[in-house]
């Protein structure tokens, strides 16, 4: 199967450039690109700032950045100098580190456009 290069679950490593595969699934028609740092992931030592707004430059479809959030500066780095369009925030939720509340508060208190807060979150 012509595909089974691109499916190695992200543990291995295709010999593909992110950046070229990441403006192929553009042309092939994605509307947006969840872009996860394998090395970050579960880690909470921030986002792979330089991989997310390299993709994020090189295509015009919203980039989700995910692998590696631990704190809110990473979150707002991920937007601000990431380029990202969306931020994925797992273990450090999970792990009660911080609320969605507090997240929000804080990019708002930052001037970023972002979902308003929810009501149930107040």
């Amino acid at each position: 199967n012509e595909w089974d290069v691109y499916i190695k679950g992200g543990r291995e490593n295709t010999g593909l450039d992110v950046v070229n595969w990441a403006k192929k699934v553009e042309e092939l028609g994605a509307g947006e690109i969840l872009l996860t740092s394998m090395d970050g992931d579960g880690t909470q030592n921030g986002y792979d700032i330089l991989l997310t707004e390299s993709v994020a430059n090189a295509v015009n479809i919203p980039v989700i950045a995910s692998g590696g959030a631990g704190c809110l500066d990473d979150i707002y780095n991920v937007f601000t100098e990431g380029k990202a369009s969306a931020a994925l925030l797992a273990s450090l939720l999970h792990d009660e580190k911080l609320t969605l509340k507090e997240i929000k508060q804080f990019l708002l208190e930052k001037r970023l456009q972002i979902r308003p807060i929810e009501q149930e979150l107040l």
